[in-house]
């Protein structure tokens, strides 16, 4: 059974007088002027079942507080699960009834059935609760973009053969564990998949190096030959029991697709190691794990792995926009495309924009001028005239050093909130541990500001 909401508070529940206390209240009393984003809430832990069956689990209400609190206090499951126990703040914010103590499973599913396209409906109430307040208008906006890393490690070619020829194995051995056992044959060679690796990385001879690629991606063609043989017996296995065919046929799933990301990473290896080609970088795989992670690189910085995430900041430090994009865009590619966001969001195009360096060209400026944005400035200017950009010489200063501003947003989000690297697994769970952190920053913010006015 699910439920949106708890009919009525309980008489104890209080809220203690410290400076994250209020902070909570606050964010407390945003929510409740939001209340329409409980029915999409709703509809994701519900998934299709019946509202009116099973368990009485966690409401619609309480599972969205508990996300809030998860990412405002940057907690792992096991520590929200521990304060919403021992803390009478979070446990009165989370409007959880006496005797209720979720567990961190129970946590994490709920959580995690939000999707991205909630939390992205949740940003624009938030928005719309901040323009009727008037605290954040959207005539002025600054723009920048980022680079949010996967949770994954280093990759380099003999890491990524290792990881292949590993969790393969892995599985095949999963596989013969069944009753009866699948006929298919396949030899451990994990042992000397390792030691090669580790030649590989500590080798001072290019020679050695070569040579231990050679056994290495010698061994992972035979775990491509057993897995091959492996699929189609574990994909038509039955079993004794209902459990062993589901398992045999998932089994069968991910050894596609890891063969499939195998068979890439060797023909890379052969081509950069070998054959000392230089690969495209929208051809390699860099993770088996996280598929969807992009190669980043930016000027004069150490490449990065994950996704580049551009961000319009207001002037309240509310993030107004969030566009999380793949491969590897040019920030300028992407301003005509930040400003018609801004525009469909809050109705006009902002009447001033200032913008990283990055996103400076003339077809830029020009569709800023014809789309009534007085003054659009850029931090480094590339050949565009100031009094092209700006009215005069001190508001182009002025908005060169509002754009700086967004700096500073958007390290309280890496620093604070935990966006330096997204915990979260998937395409869909990164898209949806960005928008959690930005909901969850913008609603202290909004906090912050409604306690300084008292």
């Amino acid at each position: 059974m699910r439920r949106k909401i708890n009919r009525q508070m309980s008489i104890f529940e209080l809220m203690h007088t410290s400076a994250i206390a209020k902070e909570l209240r606050c964010i407390s009393q945003i929510l409740d002027h939001t209340p329409d984003i409980l029915d999409a809430v709703h509809r994701d832990l519900l998934q299709g079942r019946r509202e009116d069956t099973g368990r009485c689990g966690l409401t619609a209400d309480q599972v969205l507080r508990c996300a809030v609190l998860k990412q405002y206090r940057e907690l792992t499951y096991e520590e929200l699960a521990f304060y919403l126990e021992d803390s009478v703040a979070f446990r009165s914010f989370a409007r959880l009834e006496m005797g209720v103590y979720p567990r961190k499973s129970i946590l994490q599913d709920s959580i995690k059935s939000l999707t991205e396209s909630t939390w992205e409906a949740l940003h624009h109430l938030i928005l719309g609760y901040a323009a009727g307040t008037r605290i954040e208008t959207g005539k002025k906006v600054r723009i920048d973009s980022t680079a949010i890393e996967t949770n994954i490690h280093h990759p380099t070619d003999s890491s990524l053969l290792w990881d292949g020829i590993r969790i393969m194995t892995r599985w095949m051995v999963e596989g013969h564990q069944l009753r009866p056992r699948p006929d298919y044959q396949f030899s451990d060679h994990r042992r000397v998949a390792k030691k090669r690796a580790l030649t590989i990385l500590n080798a001072r001879k290019q020679e050695t190096r070569v040579a231990a690629y050679r056994d290495l991606v010698g061994v992972a063609d035979k775990v491509c030959g057993y897995a091959r043989e492996a699929i189609p017996v574990l994909g038509a296995y039955q079993g004794d029991s209902f459990q062993d065919g589901c398992t045999a046929h998932l089994l069968a799933q991910q050894l596609e697709r890891a063969l499939r990301i195998l068979e890439k990473v060797i023909d890379q290896t052969k081509r950069r190691v070998f054959r000392d080609e230089k690969v495209p970088a929208s051809e390699k795989i860099i993770s088996f794990f996280e598929s969807h992670s992009d190669i980043i690189v930016k000027s004069r910085r150490e490449t990065e792995y994950g996704h580049k995430v551009f961000f319009t900041g207001g002037a309240s430090n509310l993030i107004l926009d969030c566009v999380i994009a793949r491969g590897n865009p040019a920030d300028s590619d992407q301003y005509i495309d930040m400003l018609e966001r801004h525009q469909q969001r809050f109705g006009t195009m902002p009447r001033q924009a200032s913008a990283d360096g990055g996103f400076a060209s003339r077809d830029n400026l020009s569709f800023a001028k014809e789309h009534q944005v007085k003054d659009a400035v850029f931090s480094k200017r590339r050949g565009l005239g100031v009094l092209d950009m700006a009215k005069s010489n001190w508001v182009y200063k002025r908005l060169k050093h509002f754009r700086a501003g967004i700096e500073a947003n958007i390290s309280a989000l890496k620093r604070r909130f935990g966006l330096t690297r997204c915990t979260w697994s998937g395409w869909r769970g990164f898209r949806r541990y960005v928008w959690s952190n930005v909901v969850s920053y913008n609603l202290l913010v909004l906090a912050r500001i409604e306690l300084a006015q008292g």
